[in-house]
């Protein structure tokens, strides 16, 4: 009987091992990459569609998320042939203000390679303001990465509408219209958390955004294990229409709390956006 015991105690032993090995791999995978084209508003004249690159949720300092791994992301990035890279905030782990430090200095290296003709924008996440903001984007502006927090900058024939991060309550949609509206170009918005997406105004509005790491643990028959977002699954990953509104919520390339991935992996997205004529592809990975 005490053998059985002992049989079985070892064999769920290794079972949990082995999801335990599995999920860490999955976190630790190359991203997926995930395609649409999108039409925007007000697209200037005669100027040629961009593609965009969006990522998120980089957490690094994490077990999943260590310099060597983001030094192998920013070629598969390059790779792409982005014209511009939005970056969706959450570039560090944890909480603790000394950590997040330590943790923003290894993004300024691998970040610096990344390669765009329009550039890298950049807004924070939540992470980043529970840790240190003020690292966070020094080590940004090192790699040559805009932030842009409630405000506004001209790239090509874009506006891109940054907006702080909603989760912390540091997020004024007012002012970052305010700012859009200083410069020309066809709009388009990127935050933190989609949670911002029923204050949007409606007629073509685009939002890109991270944070819900499309679940992270997703339970087959059951669905994730918890979504961060006040609105549930609404928003939890890929391309979501509504009310006029256009929002993709990418997967993000790290993860938060434990270092593990089922049914969600790491993704990122290279959208194509142009006048309004080419009209919304649908997402393929």
């Amino acid at each position: 009987m005490v053998r059985r015991l002992m049989i079985l105690i070892l064999l769920g032993g290794g079972i949990a091992a082995a999801v335990l090995l599995w999920g860490l791999a999955n976190a630790r995978a190359d991203p997926v990459v995930r395609r649409a084209t999108i039409a925007l508003p007000h697209w200037p004249r005669g100027a040629p569609p961009v593609q965009v690159a969006l990522i998120s949720d980089i957490h690094i300092g994490s077990v999943v998320m260590d310099g060597a791994r983001l030094r192998r992301i920013v070629p598969q990035v390059n790779r792409l042939g982005p014209d511009l890279v939005l970056l969706a905030g959450d570039f560090v782990a944890g909480h603790n203000p000394a950590q997040g430090r330590a943790f923003a200095a290894r993004l300024t290296g691998p970040l610096s390679l990344l390669d765009a003709r329009l550039g890298v924008v950049a807004v924070p996440g939540n992470h980043d303001h529970w840790t240190d903001l003020a690292a966070v984007r020094s080590a940004l502006d090192r790699a040559g990465v805009k932030v842009v927090a409630n405000g506004a900058v001209a790239r090509g024939p874009l506006a891109i509408i940054g907006i702080d991060d909603a989760a912390t309550g540091n997020d004024s949609l007012p002012i970052a219209l305010a700012a859009r509206r200083r410069i020309a170009g066809a709009p388009l918005l990127v935050t933190h958390s989609p949670d911002l997406a029923p204050r949007l105004p409606a007629g073509g509005a685009l939002l890109l955004a991270g944070h819900t790491h499309c679940g992270q643990i997703v339970v087959p028959w059951w669905g994730p294990i918890a979504v961060p977002s006040a609105y549930g699954d609404r928003y939890r990953c890929g391309i979501v229409r509504e009310g006029g509104r256009l929002v993709i919520v990418t997967g993000g390339v790290g993860t938060s709390v434990v270092p593990l991935r089922f049914g969600a992996p790491p993704d990122l997205w290279l959208i194509t956006v142009g006048p309004a004529r080419r009209g919304v592809s649908r997402a393929r990975s």
